[in-house]
């Protein structure tokens, strides 16, 4: 991610926090899909973090609809909603991850299934991706406000 976006950067960390919650909210879905015989608890968290994902994209979705009706100005309090949010995701994608690698390592149907194994960690590789761009932002305005 760029830090060239001005007054636009809540906007452009909102774009990647929505794109990223919507791959996570598929990705329950593909776990769900891809291992046959995947275990019941397994299932029912998976479908719970279809649901939380869900919300937490529409939420964003609300929170970019907000940004671009203020125009150029963002407003202090909207600009610390939207870090709060984007922390809130951060935390959401970290306890996503293991969710994934409980599912990696107890699961006895993934344990027999390689492509499934290969297609989690790809899963875990990309919330980890988001974290990085959560975390960059999330320093970067900490120190800024420290300055």
């Amino acid at each position: 991610m760029q830090f060239y976006y001005g007054q636009q950067m809540p906007l452009r960390i909102l774009d990647e926090a929505e794109f990223w919650k919507h791959q996570e909210e598929e990705h329950t879905v593909v776990i769900r899909e891809l291992v046959t015989g995947l275990e019941p608890e397994f299932v029912e968290a998976l479908k719970e973090w279809e649901k939380a994902l869900s919300e937490t994209h529409q939420k964003i979705v609300r929170y970019i609809e907000s940004i671009i009706r203020t125009g150029s100005y963002v407003p202090t309090q909207l600009y610390q909603q939207v870090l709060q949010l984007i922390s809130f995701c951060l935390q959401q994608s970290l306890d996503f991850i293991k969710l994934c690698r409980q599912i990696k390592d107890e699961s006895a149907a993934v344990s027999k299934n390689p492509t499934a194994k290969v297609v989690l960690n790809h899963i875990i590789r990309e919330s980890e991706y988001f974290i990085g761009i959560a975390q960059t932002l999330l320093y970067g305005v900490q120190s800024e406000q420290k300055s």
